[in-house]
Parts: structure tokens; sequence; C-alpha cells
């Protein structure tokens, strides 16, 4: 098993992170994400907190070969679950992937909090374990260390696409405040 963590601190406030994140694809840094569907959204009376279910197809980036020794198609699919709680302002991510769970389990969950240091800014938080299956367990290793290093790679392309998104929506919302 091999256990990914970054902490990454966005100079926006909660309210605007947690509202561009429904916003994040489709963006041009991450092409492999085709679409994005909601399965199941829900509102809890009582404490407010909004649970999303998602259906995330996307295009993996690898060699033909690798696929076909497999017996993999392109199209992957991920599902995650998310949180918000208005009141302790805090929006959680966890998504494991679908396909091809039985030769690499993927396992990530994103939290948006306030930062400690500074409330006018946002705590982002990224974890991820990867674990191959037994079917692979000859190149358990191997395996597990390049999806690592391409998850960190992926990680940081999703977070500086992320970015961008994010700009683009703050320059929105002050477009349309003033025009109000």
């Amino acid at each position: 098993m091999k256990f990914f963590k970054t902490v990454h601190t966005f100079d926006y406030p909660w309210t605007l992170v947690s509202a561009a994140q429904w916003q994040k694809y489709p963006n041009d840094h991450c092409p492999h994400v085709q679409h994005v569907d909601v399965l199941n959204r829900t509102v809890d009376p009582e404490t407010g907190i909004l649970t999303t279910e998602r259906l995330i197809t996307v295009k993996q980036n690898v060699p033909r070969f690798i696929l076909k020794i497999m017996g993999a198609d392109e199209t992957q699919y991920v599902r995650e679950v998310s949180t918000i709680d208005p009141n302790s302002k805090t929006f959680t991510l966890s998504s494991e992937n679908l396909s091809l769970s039985n030769i690499m389990k993927v396992n990530e969950e994103i939290t948006y909090t306030v930062a400690p240091e500074d409330p006018g800014k946002t705590q982002f938080t990224q974890q991820a374990t990867m674990t191959a299956g037994s079917l692979l367990s000859r190149w358990e290793n191997l395996i597990e260390d390049f999806s690592l290093k391409r998850f960190q790679q992926n990680a940081q392309v999703g977070r500086e696409g992320f970015l961008h998104v994010l700009e683009r929506f703050v320059h929105m919302t002050e477009a349309s405040s003033t025009t109000n």
C-alpha cells in the first residue's frame, strides 16, 4: 500500500472555494475527465448537510498494450461522495475507483476547511491510498510506486487546474456583484 498526502492553502474564503468546486469540470488542465453525473443529492433538514453522490467518467492516458493486458477499456469510472457542512464549514469529497478495482484500488479524500491561520483563506487537504490487488502480488511494489508517482503528478495538475477555475469563478462573482 502506498500513501499520498498534500496540504495547500488557497488565498480565498471557504465559501468561494466550496462553491467553485462544483465548477471544477470541465477544465483544460484535466482533459481526462469526460463526464460528471450526479446520482443522488440530499440535504439533511436538521443539520443542513448536503450529501452528493457522483459518477465521474475518465479517459485514462495509459498505453494500449497495458489496457489490453488488463482487459480494460480507456474509459474508467470513479464514485465520489461529498458532504458539505455549512455550520462547520467543511467540504469533504471521498472517491474510489470502480473500474479495475480488482487490480488497483485507489481511495482518495479531499477536505476543504477554513484555514486555521487565516479565516479568509481555505485549507485543502488531499490524501490517497493505492493498493495493488492480490492478482498482482509479484508486481505489487512496482505498480504501487508507479501509481503513486502518477497520482502525485495528477494531483499537482488537478490543483493548478482548480486554481484557474477558482480564479475564473471569483472574477465572475465579482463582476456579477458590481453589475447588481
